[in-house]
This record gives C-alpha cells, sequence and structure tokens, in this order.
C-alpha cells in the first residue's frame, strides 16, 4: 500500500471496495497508517453517493424484512448477529463518508476523531463476524434491510444533519437497546457475544460524544442554540420518532443530555 496517498484517497478507496472482507481489511488498514502519520492531509475528490456493496446481503426495504419470532433459538440468536453485522458494516462506511465529504473544512481534529471511529466499526464488523462464525453462519447469509443509508444521503450536503442523525439519534439509540442485547446474550450463556457487545457499547458511548462535540463546534461557530438546532434538524431529516426508553446515563457520558432529545417527545 503506498504510503504516500491522502486520507481522502484513503477514504474513498473504502468507499468504493464492495467485499465486506476487504472494506473491513484496507479500513483497519488506513487507519493505521493514518494514526503512523503515514497519510497525508488532503482532499481531492469528493466521495461516491453511495458506497460499494456485496453481492450479499440482498437488501431490502425494512418493511419486506423477514420477521425473527417464529425460528429457533440459534437461528434468532444468528439473525440477531447478522443484523449486528449489518449495522457495523455501514457503520465503517459512514465513518469514511464523513471523512471524505466534510474533512477539507474542518480541522484536522476532526478527521483523527472520524478515523478513529472508523477503525473501532471495523473492529465491531469483524467481532460480530467472528460470533456468526461460532454458530457456523457468514454476514450475508440472510437478507439486510437497506435504509441504513437513506440518512447518509439525505444528509449529505449538510454536516451539522449529518452529525444530529448519524450519531445523535442512531448510534444513540445503539446505546439505548444493547445492554438489554447483552443481557439476552448472557441468559443464553453466549459470553463470548456478550464481551464483544459489551466493547461495542463502550466504544459507541465515544463515538456519541465525537458527534456532539463536533455539533456543539459548529452551532458555537454559527451562534446557534447546540439544543434547538439538534431538535430542528431531527424533525427535518429524521424519518420516524425518537422513542424511550432511553439511556440517560450512557447518553449523557457521551455528552447528549436530556435537553436535546427529550422536546423532541412531545412535538
Amino acid at each position: 500500500m503506498h504510503s504516500k496517498i491522502t486520507i481522502g484517497d484513503a477514504a474513498i478507496s473504502v468507499l468504493k471496495t464492495a467485499c465486506a472482507v476487504d472494506k473491513a481489511a484496507i479500513s483497519g488498514q488506513y487507519a493505521k497508517l493514518w494514526f503512523d502519520g503515514k497519510l497525508l492531509f488532503d482532499f481531492q475528490t469528493p466521495p461516491p453517493k453511495r458506497p460499494a456493496r456485496p453481492d450479499k446481503p440482498e437488501l431490502l426495504l425494512p418493511k419486506y424484512m423477514p420477521k425473527r419470532r417464529h425460528k429457533g433459538r440459534q437461528d434468532n440468536i444468528i439473525a440477531l448477529l447478522h443484523a449486528i453485522a449489518h449495522i457495523e458494516f455501514n457503520a465503517i462506511d459512514l465513518a469514511w463518508d464523513i471523512v471524505a465529504r466534510f474533512g477539507k473544512n474542518m480541522p484536522k481534529e476532526f478527521t483523527d476523531d472520524w478515523v478513529k471511529v472508523a477503525g473501532e466499526e471495523t473492529q465491531h464488523f469483524s467481532l460480530i463476524c467472528q460470533r456468526m462464525h461460532a454458530y457456523g453462519a457468514a454476514y450475508g447469509d440472510l437478507p439486510a434491510h437497506d435504509g441504513l443509508w437513506q440518512s447518509a444521503d439525505d444528509t449529505a450536503h449538510d454536516l451539522k444533519a449529518r452529525l444530529a442523525i448519524i450519531p445523535l439519534v442512531l448510534e444513540a439509540r445503539g446505546l439505548d437497546v444493547t445492554p438489554a442485547i447483552i443481557s439476552r446474550f448472557e441468559k443464553t450463556q453466549d459470553t463470548e457475544s456478550a464481551k464483544a457487545l459489551t466493547i461495542i457499547y463502550t466504544e459507541e458511548i465515544n463515538h456519541v460524544y465525537a458527534g456532539q462535540k463536533w455539533f456543539h463546534h459548529l452551532c458555537n461557530i454559527e451562534k446557534l442554540s447546540p439544543e434547538k438546532t439538534y431538535q430542528n434538524l431531527v424533525k427535518q431529516y429524521f424519518n420516524g420518532s425518537l422513542k424511550p426508553p432511553f439511556n440517560k446515563a450512557a447518553r449523557s457520558q457521551a455528552g447528549l443530555h436530556e435537553a436535546f432529545y427529550l422536546p423532541l417527545l412531545s412535538k
């Protein structure tokens, strides 16, 4: 791998790689090269509108996704792990896309933060794939929903909107639901999957923190109220509604306080 490429080129290379195994591999390699100081801080080429995708999994609209409730226990576990793997796979692209799309006009620390996120999302994807392999399954064996990239597409023109929706709604939702998933794995005595999800949960708090950090940065520059701006952007760009219960402790640890999201429940 040539050591004089730019971080922008690296991000686009990940986004244009279709094979899941290859995408994860080069994502991890580029993250390491960046923090080893071997990539140039430069952005020349805009990212693709949509990242390359493998032939499998088959991507379906959420309403056409098969239900898990009538399957056996192991099938349900595999389906749950596959759904998590799909989220983490998309998260790799989301992190590199924010670097490629918005890094040019932001401080270098912004790129540092999101390349770190990209590296961690890559590790998360690999962890879940390892757990699927333990059950004789692999990413791509089941269909997956195709709604995850829609929010990225909708906010491709506006960094504040991107931060509001991806880390501060969708990843924050992960903080709400992951403890129950960890508990579910513990009850089935799948301690390895519980450990993997605990690692993911801990690091996702930092991802939400990065989101609010840069959201505040932009609001401060523009002299905007972060809370009001967040609420307006969620109402404009989030196709759905925020639903309790919220993991108040984890959200607050990430800097996403109740003043941001509770007012949206009554609107």
